[in-house]
């Protein structure tokens, strides 16, 4: 099993602690030595005051972000968890990934969905309405414009008449990339269009608001990766798939109560789903409090599925 663990940089009122260019970097190099096999952020450009209120949070550019990640490690994969593709023109969110990529040495993982808050869409000028639409369509011309010259498209936006983007990307043909969400179109659009599979946690109460089917069980993320299996076989898709879940018995941090046997039977009944990966958060009031608990669990559990 691979872990992947998110870096608290939507913490901006502590941006001493977890912003800052020599916090990512520490926090990266720290994930790198416990055994991470990536580190991920998320995207929120401009999002709506009453969001934030209600929990909502910021984030750092993700690609600005990882960017700092890869200067300061060298094996440690580079996870957009999620890259909200809607939100730009899919050529520039080409160009941004493919130069990570290659600066990074080929360690990009491009995680991309279409999104879920109207007002942030309403905000950067883009139609809600068309989220899916264009994110299909922005997946499509990513991998064009990676991986062909003289490129000729149309899309909904744009009209791109024998283009071409250098250099490659480091990995080829392409990064990977991992479709975000729950519902029937984005199970599709992973299976037919992805190289992997990034499941929302979604409770029951959340679904309406997040516009997406609920997740909050292992059942749940069964019937889904079910249906995944389907698209996949139905499109003729073969290769590696990665599922890449976050865990039902413990999300977060590695508590006073937290029992690694429990936990490994847990990791064990997820990966016989087919999930490849495991996504993990750990809040901590400071760096050091994240670097520690990060640290602990490369001893206690990556170290032991190794």
């Amino acid at each position: 099993m691979r872990y992947h663990v998110g870096l608290p940089v939507d913490h901006v009122d502590a941006a001493t602690e977890f912003v800052g260019a020599d916090a990512i970097a520490e926090m990266a190099r720290a994930a790198e030595a416990a055994g991470f096999t990536s580190v991920y952020v998320t995207e929120h450009p401009f999002p709506e005051d009453e969001w934030l209120r209600t929990g909502g949070h910021h984030a750092l550019d993700p690609f600005v972000a990882l960017s700092f990640a890869a200067a300061a490690t060298s094996t440690l994969r580079l996870l957009t968890y999620l890259c909200v593709l809607p939100y730009r023109n899919p050529f520039l969110v080409a160009k941004a990934a493919m130069s990570l990529d290659v600066l990074s040495g080929g360690r990009l993982t491009l995680g991309v969905g279409a999104g879920y808050m109207e007002a942030e869409f309403r905000a950067l000028g883009v139609d809600f309405a068309e989220r899916n639409d264009l994110l299909d369509e922005g997946i499509q011309a990513m991998v064009r414009a990676w991986t062909e010259d003289g490129v000729q498209m149309e899309g909904r936006h744009f009209h791109a008449v024998g283009n071409t983007m250098r250099p490659r990307p480091a990995q080829v043909p392409h990064p990977p990339i991992w479709v975000g969400g729950n519902s029937r179109r984005a199970l599709r659009r992973a299976a037919e269009l992805a190289d992997g599979w990034l499941p929302m946690p979604n409770p029951r109460a959340l679904a309406e608001r997040r516009r997406s089917a609920p997740l909050e069980t292992v059942d749940d993320l069964r019937a889904m990766a079910a249906r995944i299996r389907e698209y996949r076989a139905t499109s003729g898709r073969e290769g590696t798939f990665e599922i890449v879940a976050m865990p039902f018995t413990w999300s977060f941090a590695r508590g006073p109560g937290f029992d690694v046997a429990q936990f490994a039977d847990h990791v064990h009944e997820l990966e016989e789903l087919g999930v490849t990966g495991i996504a993990m958060g750990f809040p901590a009031p400071d760096r050091q409090q994240f670097i520690d608990a990060i640290g602990a669990f490369g001893d206690d559990v990556i170290s032991e599925s190794t």
